[in-house]
C-alpha cells in the first residue's frame, strides 16, 4: 500500500519541478509586447522640476497681469514598461493582463520596426513642443489675443502637384482670395474645393506670388481625401510670452490641459472652483480637442493622483466605457469651449451630472 503513495508523491514532486522550471522559462523569455501603465501626473497650475532638477512654475506668463489659481488641472502621462532592446517577460505580461490600470500592446504598435528608443524619444520631444505651441495659441485665441499665425511649409512630396510650385518655408498667406490663418483652414478649403484647382497667395523670400494647384484625390476606408502634396507647420507671434516648462515627457496629448492651465493663469478666479479636476486631449490653435492613447491608464493615474473629474476626448470614448475606476467622473468634450463650460458647472456647484459623459458612446 505504500508503494502507489510513494509513486504519487514522486509524480507530485515532478509536477511542482516541471511548473516551477516553467515559471522559470517564462520569467526570462522575451514577448512582443510592452505594458503601458499610469505615469506622471503634473498639475499645469503647480511646479515641476527643469533641467537642474529646480522646481519652476510648469506655466508661467509675461507681458500682462497673471492671477492667483486654486485646485488643480492635473495633465496625465502613460508609462511604457519595455522597449526593443528588452522586452517584458510573459511572466510580466500576465500580472499585467489581471491588473485593470495596465494594457498588453504589441511592441510594433508603440515601437516600430527600424525606429529607435532614441528616435522615438525625439519624435515625442517634438510633438511635445508643437502640443504647447498650439496650446498656448488655443488659449490666447479663446482670450482674444492677437496670435499671428501663420501657415508655412515645411517640404512639398517629390512628384505630387505642390512639387516644383512651393518649397520649403514659403508662407501660404491665402487661398483662392481668402485669408489663411491656420493649417486647418486651408485643408478644409482644399476639401471644399473639390478636386479643382486652388490658387494659393504665397510670399517667398519677402516676394508675394500666386501658384496654382490642383489636388489629387486619395481614397482610404470609403473617404475620399483631396491632396497637394505638403506638410504644414503654423509659426506664431504672441502678444504674451508663455513659457511651459516640463522635461521628460512627450507627445502631444497634454495640449488641452496646458490650454485650460493658461487660461486659469491669465484670468481672475478660479477656473476650476479650487477643486481637483485631471484630462488629457490635443488641441490646435482653433480649440479643437483629439484623441490620445492610453486613456484607460490615465485615467486611473488621475484617480491615484486624487482628481474627482476627469475631461475626456469625444473620439475616446469607446475605450473609456466600462473602465472608469471607482472615484472619479468622467466628462466628455471635443473642443476648448466645452472643457470650459463644463469646468464652470464644477466650479459653481452645479449639475455635473448633467453634463456629457462616456457612459453612452458618443454620437
Amino acid at each position: 500500500m505504500e508503494r502507489p503513495r510513494a509513486g504519487k508523491l514522486g509524480l507530485g514532486v515532478w509536477a511542482l519541478v516541471v511548473a516551477l522550471a516553467a515559471l522559470a522559462v517564462l520569467t526570462f523569455l522575451p514577448s512582443p509586447y510592452v505594458i503601458q501603465r499610469p505615469g506622471p501626473v503634473y498639475d499645469t497650475l503647480g511646479t515641476a522640476k527643469n533641467a537642474d532638477g529646480e522646481q519652476v512654475p510648469l506655466i508661467s506668463v509675461e507681458g500682462t497681469e497673471t492671477y492667483e489659481t486654486g485646485g488643480t488641472l492635473d495633465l496625465t502621462t502613460v508609462q511604457v514598461v519595455g522597449n526593443r532592446e528588452r522586452t517584458p517577460s510573459w511572466f510580466e505580461l500576465a500580472l499585467a493582463w489581471m491588473d485593470a490600470s495596465r494594457a498588453v500592446v504589441p511592441l510594433d504598435a508603440v515601437f516600430p520596426e527600424g525606429v529607435t528608443t532614441e528616435q522615438r524619444d525625439e519624435r515625442n520631444a517634438m510633438l511635445m513642443v508643437d502640443s504647447q505651441h498650439e496650446a498656448t495659441a488655443a488659449a490666447l485665441n479663446e482670450l482674444g489675443y492677437d496670435t499671428g499665425a501663420e501657415v508655412v511649409v515645411v517640404d512639398a512630396v517629390e512628384g505630387s502637384p505642390a512639387d516644383g510650385l512651393l518649397q520649403a518655408d514659403d508662407v501660404i498667406t491665402a487661398i483662392d482670395g481668402t485669408p489663411v490663418t491656420s493649417a486647418t483652414a486651408l485643408r478644409e478649403a482644399i476639401q471644399e474645393a473639390g478636386g479643382d484647382p486652388v490658387a494659393l497667395t504665397v510670399r517667398r523670400d519677402g516676394d508675394e506670388q500666386t501658384v496654382e494647384i490642383t489636388p489629387e484625390e486619395q481614397t482610404q476606408d470609403g473617404t475620399t481625401t483631396w491632396l497637394i502634396g505638403i506638410t504644414l507647420r503654423t509659426d506664431y507671434d504672441f502678444e504674451v510670452d508663455v513659457t511651459i516648462q516640463l522635461d521628460n515627457v512627450g507627445g502631444p496629448s497634454a495640449g488641452m490641459m496646458f490650454a485650460l492651465g493658461i487660461i486659469d493663469t491669465l484670468t481672475p478666479g478660479e477656473l476650476n472652483g479650487g477643486k481637483e479636476v485631471a484630462g488629457t486631449g490635443t488641441i490646435d490653435a482653433e480649440g479643437t480637442v483629439g484623441p490620445i492613447g492610453g486613456i484607460r491608464q490615465k485615467l486611473y493615474g488621475a484617480r491615484d493622483a486624487g482628481a474627482d473629474y476627469f475631461l475626456a476626448p469625444e473620439a475616446n470614448c469607446d475605450e473609456v466605457v466600462g473602465h472608469v475606476p471607482d472615484g472619479l467622473q468622467v466628462i466628455r468634450t471635443a473642443t476648448l469651449d466645452e472643457s470650459l463650460a463644463a469646468l464652470e458647472v464644477i466650479a459653481e456647484d452645479g449639475d455635473v451630472d448633467a453634463l456629457p459623459t462616456c457612459d453612452v458612446p458618443a454620437t
